[in-house]
Order: C-alpha cells, then sequence, then structure tokens
C-alpha cells in the first residue's frame, strides 16, 4: 500500500539557504526577475530542484495548510501611522510571496474584533493589529488559531509580541541634539498628557537635561496635539517672560504653531530660538518656514520588524514582549548650531 509522503514542504527560505543566497534574491531568481546573474541564477534553480521547491502560490498553500496572506486590522483613521507600517510589512513580506489584507477598525473595539473574525474566516496565516497611538492596549488574547502581533500600539500582555517606538529615547535624542547646537536654555511643550508618547517624550526629555545640570525653561504644559495649542503655549513662555533660546514641541503640528507665535514676535528661527518637532510629518516638517528638524518614529522600520516576527511566529518561532525601536533624528534648518 503507498503512504503519504511526509517529508516537509521546501520553504523559500530552505532554497535561499542551500543556495547561500538572501530572500531577496532566491525569489528573484526564481520568478525570473532581473538583477540577477546567470550564476547565481542557475544556483538557485539547481537548490529548487534538490528541494522539490515549487515556486506556485497554489500548490505550496496547498502542500503547506497556508494560504500565503497575512491580515493587518488598523485604528488609524487617516493612515497617518499605519499606512507607512504597512508600507514597511510589504516590503518585508514580498520576498516571501505573502501578501497583506487591510481593514480598518476606526478606533471601535467591537469592529476591530469583527474584522478578525473576517480576516481569519478568509484563511489568513497570521495578524498584525495596528494602533494609532503608543498608548498599550488589551491583549485580544491567543485563542484564534494564529499568531497576533502588536505594533506601534503594544500589547499589555507580556507574552504577546509587540513592536513600538522608543519615545523616551526620542525625547533624550530632541534635546541632546539642541544641546549639541549650543543650546542652553530649553523650553518643553506637550502635547495630550493621555498619550504616553506625551510623558514618555517628556520623561525622556528631562533625563537629557538633568543630565548635564540644566532644568526646562518655564513649566512644561500639556494640550492637544495641534497648532493652535503650539501657538497659546508659546505665548504663554513669552508673555511670561520666560528665557528661552530653544524649544521642543512633542508632534510636528506643535511646532508650526510655537515658530508662528514666535515670528509674530519677530524672533528668528533659529538665530534666536531654535525649534524641534517630533513624528517628522512630511507635509509639516518640509513646508515649514524653515524646514523643520524633527524626530522620525521609524514606522515603515516597526512595519518591517513586526511582519518578520509575525513570520517567525507562523513558522513555529514565537517572539514574546514588547520591543522599543530608536528613532532618528532628521536635521532641517530649524536648529543649526549656534556660530
Amino acid at each position: 500500500m503507498a503512504t503519504a509522503d511526509t517529508h516537509p514542504t521546501a520553504r523559500l527560505e530552505d532554497v535561499a539557504a542551500l543556495a547561500n543566497v538572501s530572500l531577496a534574491t532566491a525569489s528573484k531568481a526564481l520568478h525570473g526577475k532581473p538583477r540577477v546573474s546567470e550564476n547565481t541564477r542557475e544556483r538557485v534553480m539547481e537548490a529548487a530542484r534538490q528541494l522539490n521547491y515549487s515556486p506556485n502560490k497554489l500548490a505550496q498553500s496547498l502542500a503547506s495548510g497556508r494560504s500565503g496572506t497575512i491580515g493587518l486590522v488598523t485604528s488609524d483613521l487617516q493612515g497617518r501611522f499605519s499606512t507607512p507600517i504597512l508600507i514597511g510589512a510589504e516590503n518585508e513580506l514580498r520576498a516571501q510571496s505573502t501578501s497583506v489584507l487591510l481593514a480598518n477598525a476606526r478606533g471601535d473595539d467591537a469592529l476591530e474584533r469583527s474584522h478578525v473574525e473576517k480576516l481569519l474566516s478568509l484563511k489568513v496565516d497570521g495578524l498584525l493589529i495596528v494602533q494609532r497611538e503608543t498608548n498599550p492596549r488589551p491583549s485580544l488574547g491567543r485563542d484564534w488559531g494564529v499568531p497576533l502581533v502588536y505594533v506601534y500600539g503594544p500589547s499589555t500582555d507580556t507574552n504577546d509580541c509587540s513592536v513600538t517606538c522608543d519615545n523616551m529615547d526620542a525625547g533624550r535624542m530632541a534635546v541632546n541634539h539642541l544641546i549639541s547646537c549650543g543650546r542652553n536654555r530649553i523650553a518643553i511643550i506637550g502635547g495630550d498628557e493621555t498619550y504616553t508618547a506625551s510623558t514618555d517624550r517628556t520623561k525622556g526629555a528631562l533625563e537629557a537635561l538633568a543630565e548635564v545640570g540644566l532644568e526646562p525653561a518655564g513649566p512644561i504644559r500639556y494640550g492637544r496635539w495641534d497648532e493652535d495649542w503650539g501657538r497659546a503655549a508659546t505665548r504663554l513662555l513669552l508673555d511670561q517672560g520666560v528665557k528661552f533660546d530653544a524649544v521642543v514641541c512633542q508632534s510636528d503640528q506643535l511646532a508650526r504653531g510655537c515658530i508662528d507665535a514666535l515670528k509674530s514676535q519677530h524672533l528668528r528661527i533659529p538665530e534666536d530660538v531654535a525649534v524641534i518637532g517630533h513624528d517628522n510629518w512630511d507635509v509639516l516638517t518640509k513646508s515649514s518656514r524653515p524646514p523643520l528638524t524633527s524626530i522620525d518614529n521609524e514606522t515603515e522600520l516597526i512595519g518591517r520588524k513586526a511582519a518578520r516576527y509575525l513570520m517567525d511566529a507562523i513558522n513555529g518561532q514565537p517572539h514574546h514582549g514588547t520591543e522599543y525601536l530608536p528613532c532618528r533624528l532628521i536635521q532641517r534648518e530649524s536648529t543649526l548650531p549656534l556660530d
């Protein structure tokens, strides 16, 4: 009597390893894409033959019991943060012939759960759960039959896998940059205090100031994440006679409002006051006059790392806990060093 073949189905990773090339190169070679040398292509094809690997997506999914798709559920109405996260995830998954199905929960917990159930009915192999802010969020549990990775807004359950940005380090980075530019009277304009992004950025900024024996110039005030609050908070500093030569604004919207208020008092940026923002939102930073220095949250990198961890979990190697990825300073003209 014939017996079923119990040999495990070869994966693209196996072909790449045997041919000693990257996943991306193996995928290009197997799909006849350009920018692969003939020698490399032949090596990959020979490895595929040795492993009986078929790049046919349907054949792979039937053999492995996988659909070759993952679901991404976002709560970000405008796509402000979820769009680059999605781009990063897709870039990571493309070489593995895995597609992304997107659903928007619009900040509604019940709708989020409904989307999860719908995506599972479509046989996705795993789920990325994306929040619109970095506030910790309740876990959806682990009874779904597929792995979940929480993105931007980490799960409160340390057994879950979460990937977000390091806002405390971002706060330190902003202050250290201003100090390196020769500033030592640094004011801080906070965002919404109910957001951990705001309180974490404040903690990091205060740590950096304390390390060099400084305190913030004037009181730290919190308000909405918009230009109106940036203008109002800056006017309060000016009206109260606070002496400052730099301002850390906890969002680019706040920074734009701050710059408006400074200009209305004929103060020059950066000659009189240097201004730095957070989030590196291109529509604001590049159109600002002068262009605004900002801290980039590296959301695309977060998306790539989350997708990689999800694929690891799908392949039986789950990650646990929250990984905080470092942010990145983008210097522009609003913080040029003093002569």
